[in-house]
C-alpha cells in the first residue's frame, strides 16, 4: 500500500493508523500549495479533488477519505481492535464518531486554514470549535474515545486537536482533551508517525 500524505494534514490520521496496524506501506509526500507530489508528478492525477490523503491499495486501486481509509486498515487487522466488528452497534457509534470529527470539528478548521474566509466566517468557526470541544471532552469518560481502547477515531481526533496550535485554539482550555492529546501522543505507533513528517 501507499499513503499520499501532507505534512500535519488529516493524512496523519491514516498514517497514524497504519503504523498502529504494524502494516507495511510507503508514503509519498504531497504539497498542497503546488499540488505536486515529492516526485514532482501532478497529484491531480491522483486524487481531482487535490486533498490527502488517498491510499493506493496492493491490486492498484485507490480509496480515499480518511473516515474511510482508516476503517478499511483497521478491518485489514481485527485482532488489533482498531475499530469494533462489522455490524455491531460499537461499529455505528465508531462511525458516527469519525462523522462528527469529520463535520463538525475538521470542516471548522478548514475555515481557519482558509486564506479567502473573511473574519466573520473564522469568528463562526471559533465558536463552533469551542461548542464542539465542549461536546467531545464531555463524552471522554476514559483515556480514549471508546474507553480503555485505541481506536481509529482517537487517531482522527488527535490529529485535529494539533491543528490548534496552527490556528491559536489553546487546548489547554480543555484539560481533559489536552491529557487525552498528550496520552495518545506518546503511543509508539503515533511517535514514529509524528517523526516520519517532521513533526517532532
Amino acid at each position: 500500500m501507499k499513503l499520499y500524505y501532507a505534512p500535519a494534514a488529516c493524512s496523519l490520521s491514516p498514517h497514524i493508523v497504519l503504523r498502529e496496524a504494524g502494516l507495511p506501506f510507503d508514503m509519498t509526500r504531497v504539497d498542497l500549495a503546488t499540488g505536486k507530489t515529492e516526485t514532482g508528478a501532478d497529484f491531480s492525477a491522483v486524487n481531482p479533488n487535490g486533498y490527502v490523503p488517498v491510499l493506493v491499495l496492493d491490486d492498484g486501486s485507490l480509496l480515499m477519505e480518511g473516515p474511510a481509509i482508516v476503517q478499511y486498515v483497521a478491518d485489514r487487522v481485527p485482532e488489533k481492535k482498531l475499530a469494533p466488528p462489522n455490524g455491531t452497534l460499537e461499529r455505528y457509534r465508531l462511525q458516527a464518531i469519525l462523522n462528527f470529527i469529520a463535520t463538525e470539528l475538521h470542516k471548522a478548521f478548514g475555515t481557519l486554514f482558509n486564506p479567502a474566509a473573511g473574519d466573520d466566517g473564522k469568528k463562526a468557526a471559533r465558536v463552533q470549535i469551542a461548542a464542539r470541544f465542549n461536546h467531545v471532552q464531555a463524552q471522554l469518560k476514559g483515556p480514549y474515545l471508546f474507553g480503555e481502547q485505541f481506536t481509529v477515531a482517537d487517531a482522527y481526533l488527535f490529529t485535529v486537536l494539533g491543528w490548534g496550535k496552527f490556528c491559536d485554539i489553546d487546548i489547554a482550555a480543555w484539560p481533559k482533551l489536552a491529557e487525552f492529546a498528550a496520552r495518545v501522543a506518546q503511543r509508539p505507533a503515533v511517535q514514529q508517525a509524528l517523526q516520519a513528517e517532521g513533526l517532532v
